[in-house]
């Protein structure tokens, strides 16, 4: 019993651990950049903003803190947590580590949302944010009714319905880019598809949580019940789990949280497949421990690139094109892993 106790204290102390790294990475966030400032100048910052205590309209430690970097950290870091939830969600449920978040399709229809905002002149805030999650949402519901369309309920038919999905508003989005003034709105365009959070404010931080703590909540409050699935649909059936229920409302929180990402800051990909696994090494498989570890890992990585994107060169680079650099190994790495063991045909 003892050694038992013994054995598990680590694990107890590494939801502390990450909690305590993360919010590391948001104060040495904020003192990074070509203007930087001290740790102890901005917690001081922080905690006088938060008291309501006036500030002097020209101090500039303030501004660059709570104005230039707070909604960028926050938002990279939120969107962080939520790729990286969802990805172990959505891979718990298909039982699959090669499955991401970007499966219904909802990543291509927010994308396409988000360029045809930006090609027809829409405000960054309001029009290519809404824009960009009207037309995710709208992916989400063609693959739901595509899906049923067919007769099929399953694993399979939603993922050949997001495939249908993708392909269709990848070539809409590839005419707009044609079509687009190639000196006004095509480099905007090809920068917001690559990824950056360089555009973050208060406001499209705010919805980016709002929609991952929608979104998160009941993912959270499913884990024992995805857990069940990695028995298998038939004994997860005897044991009264509604398995195409849960796989639909899984799915349609993951879409939540992927729309308003893309939304608001464009195409951010590997965090929900890389981030999953790497929480898995260090907790297993158990989705009430892995869900929240794979949401402090997500924040603390995509916080981290963001960093790299915005201070390896003296012109920011594309935070997707990191994510991918990064990514790409691990999906190679974990590609032949499951190769050499056999795919799962549930």
């Amino acid at each position: 019993m003892e050694k038992e106790k013994n054995k598990n204290w680590p694990e107890k102390l590494l939801l502390p651990t990450l909690i305590f790294l993360l919010l590391l990475s948001l104060v040495f966030s904020l003192g990074l950049g070509r203007y930087p400032v001290s740790a102890e100048e901005i917690v001081k910052i922080i905690l006088n903003t938060s008291l309501g205590d006036r500030h002097d309209p020209d101090d500039v430690p303030w501004l660059v803190i709570m104005i230039v970097r707070l909604p960028r950290i926050l938002m990279a870091t939120v969107a962080g947590m939520g790729l990286a939830m969802a990805g172990a969600a959505m891979q718990g449920v298909f039982r699959n580590p090669l499955v991401g978040p970007e499966v219904a399709g909802v990543s291509a229809g927010a994308s396409f949302g988000g360029v045809l905002a930006i090609s027809l002149g829409f405000s960054p805030l309001y029009g290519v944010t809404l824009t960009a999650f009207v037309f995710g949402a709208g992916a989400l519901v063609s693959a739901f009714f595509i899906s049923r369309l067919t007769g099929s309920s399953g694993v399979l038919g939603l993922i050949l319905a997001g495939v249908i999905i993708s392909a269709f508003f990848g070539a809409l989005m590839g005419i707009i880019i044609y079509l687009s003034d190639p000196a006004a709105r095509l480099p905007g365009i090809v920068y917001w598809l690559m990824g950056s959070f360089s555009s973050a404010t208060y406001p499209k931080m705010a919805l980016m949580a709002g929609a991952t703590l929608i979104g998160g909540v009941p993912l959270l409050g499913l884990s024992w019940r995805i857990n069940l699935l990695s028995l298998g649909q038939v004994d997860a059936e005897a044991l009264g789990i509604k398995v195409n229920f849960l796989r639909w409302s899984v799915v349609f929180c993951v879409s939540l949280i992927v729309a308003a990402q893309v939304a608001v800051s464009g195409g951010v990909g590997w965090v929900g497949l890389v981030m999953p696994h790497l929480a898995r090494m260090l907790v297993g498989p158990e989705h009430s421990r892995l869900l929240p570890v794979s949401a402090l890992l997500g924040g603390i990585y995509l916080s981290m690139m963001d960093n790299l994107a915005r201070s390896l060169t003296t012109q920011e680079i594309p935070i997707g094109l990191i994510t991918a650099i990064v990514g790409t190994p691990v999906f190679l790495f974990m590609f032949i892993k499951m190769q050499t063991r056999g795919w799962s045909d549930d």
